[in-house]
């Protein structure tokens, strides 16, 4: 058993002083306020519970600083991504995972929903362990001790009608029934979960939607929805109706989706969403990068649809500044201020992203949820005279704050630092091993 004590925690009942909490096997047995800390290990600082990254794409973390050189759109972006796609392989994607996550834990993230579609070696041919790619996530994951939802995803078009390019074959099993067989030989543990996904209405026919969707009928499910506008246009020329509505019909949207990005809706697609339950995530700080718009996010909520976040293409691995960015978003877009309070953003990135991805037990400080700790630096220049309140951590810290992380009980990271690896070299030498 291990014991934490926090100066200041957020609890489900508010903020407390002088949280004393007990863990055993990863999880809380006991949270106690107004206790003394005894031999207990000290948390200073704001407490929260730890965030939850429910999209993620380890891959393009390699592409932050080298995109931003030229004008162009998201589609000219991804032929960027395209070309460290490539050129990775097993044993390189593990590196740059493990490093990435690693970035992430020093952000509070203790839990990844990782998008995973790039399954198998140039060409589209196959390595003696058809889910070596995804398998190497998997490790990355456990070495650094983040736990990670494998959301494997189902990659079959270059577009719609359109047939696949030369990277894009690296994606593919042929057809969702391949896709399914590979699938079912990953297994996931305690600390990974093994989830399923589309990647858009433009990767998977919408003769083949319905049978990703009901593949796995009981694990997360996720799909990139509307996330540009030349996307709906494609989907209604072929289709005669918009991305949401062809999921609707395929059976996609339900309480275990999440439909990534949302950007580009109409008030039916929105009501699709909401009357369904389906996770509306959002990832801010990549919508802003890729210049693919602003989504609805207060009628998604005021429909049903529950907020999530992410940080995607990991231009910033910062949920608190994805957090605030939903609201500072919703502000440009209106004109008025006050549409998310710090509570429902913080609750996005912690209770309801962990359910999103599999984690049902995690992101809340109680007894018997999973023991994850995020301590905040309330000292920094950000956060100094701000007075340690929720406001605080979402409209006033950033990842650079995250001073300590608590993951299923064990303390990974310690003043700003990873205990078992050196991240930002790790980053550096992985980077460059995929890169010009």
């Amino acid at each position: 058993m291990t014991s934490y004590w926090c100066a200041t925690a957020l609890l489900p009942t508010g903020i407390a002083h002088g949280v004393l909490v007990s863990t055993a096997d990863g999880r809380f047995t006991s949270v106690a306020p107004d206790a003394e800390p005894g031999d207990a290990q000290i948390l200073n600082g704001l407490v929260i519970p730890g965030l939850a990254n429910c999209h993620s794409h380890a891959f393009h973390r390699a592409l932050r600083g080298r995109t931003q050189t030229e004008r162009g759109t998201f589609w000219t972006w991804r032929d960027q991504m395209y070309a460290v796609a490539a050129a990775l392989t097993p044993d390189t994607y593990y590196d740059l995972a493990k490093a990435v996550y690693g970035e992430m834990l020093l952000a509070g993230i203790t839990a990844v929903g990782e998008f995973h579609y790039l399954h198998h070696a140039p060409g589209g041919h196959r390595y003696d362990d058809p889910n070596a790619m995804g398998l190497a996530l998997i490790a990355a994951a456990r070495d650094v001790g983040i736990r990670i939802t494998l959301l494997d995803t189902c990659y079959l078009a270059g577009g719609i009608d359109q047939p696949l390019n030369e990277v894009q074959q690296r994606f593919s099993d042929g057809d969702a029934t391949a896709w399914a067989s590979r699938v079912s030989q990953l297994t996931g543990g305690d600390d990974v979960v093994i989830g399923a996904a589309a990647h858009s209405v433009r990767g998977v026919p919408q003769d083949q939607l319905g049978a990703v969707a009901s593949a796995f009928p009981d694990v997360p499910l996720h799909i990139h929805l509307s996330e540009q506008v030349a996307e709906n246009a494609a989907c209604l020329e072929a289709y005669g109706r918009t991305p949401a509505q062809v999921l609707d019909e395929a059976g996609f949207l339900s309480g275990r989706t999440s439909a990534v990005h949302a950007t580009h809706l109409t008030a039916v697609d929105v009501r699709l969403l909401g009357s369904s339950a389906t996770y509306s995530c959002f990832c801010p700080t990549t919508e802003r990068d890729l210049a693919d718009g602003i989504g609805p996010s207060v009628q998604l909520r005021d429909a049903g649809s529950a907020l999530t976040l992410g940080s995607d293409s990991h231009a910033v691995i910062d949920l608190f500044e994805e957090m605030r960015a939903v609201e500072l978003d919703e502000r440009l877009a209106s004109q008025e201020r006050g549409h998310w309070s710090a509570a429902e953003l913080l609750k996005a990135a912690t209770a309801d992203g962990h359910r999103s991805i599999g984690f049902e037990d995690a992101g809340v400080i109680e007894v018997g949820a999973r023991a994850d700790l995020v301590a905040l630096r309330l000292d920094s220049v950000r956060t100094a005279g701000t007075g340690g309140t929720v406001e605080t951590a979402v409209f006033a810290v950033s990842a650079a704050d995250v001073a300590d992380v608590v993951v299923s009980g064990k303390q990974v990271v310690v003043d700003g630092n990873h205990l078992t690896m050196d991240v930002s070299t790790g980053l550096a030498s992985s980077i460059a091993a995929v890169t010009p």
